[in-house]
């Protein structure tokens, strides 16, 4: 049996050019839900267009009562996607706001691509260097006493940070509409060069605290053994934590390492000094 491909044609514009009712707030905390699951079907060719179509789209089926604008409204949504997945319902208010006004669907096209570039760096300064080694930082600590209070602190706030600014970002951006992406984007390079400076300052406090490798080495002094760790304390406390991650830095940026791999050299450098400590009769780290 032969199967033919039906390409949807995608008119300029709705054939019902009448301006829909205001979404609900209702539907608007439905698709603030709905949009965790925008890369549950990642891929290559179009990456998060369909998780995107499946976040909007009660939305959509509620502005769209004609099937012919609610089938053009579902095949432009599902063209090329690609944004931060915890800043996605900024696009979706401002997309929403359009929709309901029946704009043309190549406005809305291209409102969509110009919203959804920017947040990349803007949603990585604020969630990865600057949410997740806070939050990190702290709840490391209970977990390093052995307390399951850590991972439990660190699950809860990362999780209602980023789902109070899913809500809030949704009907915020649906009210103001395409002036939306002026307010939000006219300081997004001071926004996320500061707070890509807090996040160096956090990684730098918490290599300082938590930094725990020390040298075990001691040279035979009769009495009082020379320990090598207090010379280099001397020097700068937490020099070897210092050297590991600055080296570890040079591994990433100028080398371009997977993070992966720099796993595996530490694991592989642990199991290999302990080895041949064990062999020589010799303690490399404290």
């Amino acid at each position: 049996m032969e199967v033919k491909k039906m390409a949807y044609n995608i008119p300029d514009s709705y054939k019902n050019q009448t301006p829909a009712p205001r979404l609900d707030k209702a539907t608007l905390n439905k698709m603030a839900w709905r949009s965790i699951f925008l890369q549950a079907s990642f891929n290559y060719e179009r990456m998060q267009a369909a998780g995107w179509l499946y976040g909007i789209l009660p939305g959509l089926e509620k502005i769209h009562t004609d099937k012919d604008d609610l089938a053009a409204s579902m095949s432009h949504n599902l063209e090329f996607f690609n944004t931060h997945p915890f800043l996605v319902t900024f696009v979706m208010g401002i997309v929403l706001s359009l929709e309901q006004n029946k704009a043309d669907i190549q406005t809305i096209r291209a409102v969509r691509v110009a919203a959804m570039g920017p947040l990349g760096g803007i949603g990585d300064a604020l969630f990865w260097f600057t949410l997740v080694p806070i939050v990190a930082g702290i709840s490391s600590n209970f977990a390093l006493q052995g307390s399951i209070a850590g991972p439990l602190l660190f699950l809860a706030v990362f999780n209602i940070a980023q789902f109070a600014i899913r809500y809030w970002l949704m009907h915020w951006s649906y009210n103001l509409g395409t002036d939306a992406i002026g307010i939000f984007t006219a300081n997004a390079k001071e926004f996320t060069r500061a707070a890509s400076i807090l996040g160096v300052f956090v990684v730098g406090a918490l290599t300082s605290l938590y930094g725990g490798t020390k040298l075990g080495i001691q040279i035979a002094n009769g009495e009082k053994p020379i320990v090598i760790q207090t010379i280099l304390d001397g020097v700068l406390p937490k020099l070897i934590p210092l050297g590991i991650t600055l080296g570890l830095y040079y591994l990433l940026a100028r080398k371009k390492w997977t993070p992966l791999r720099c796993i595996v050299l530490l694991l592989v450098a642990g199991i290999g000094f302990a080895f041949l400590g064990h062999i020589l009769g010799v303690k490399f780290w404290g």
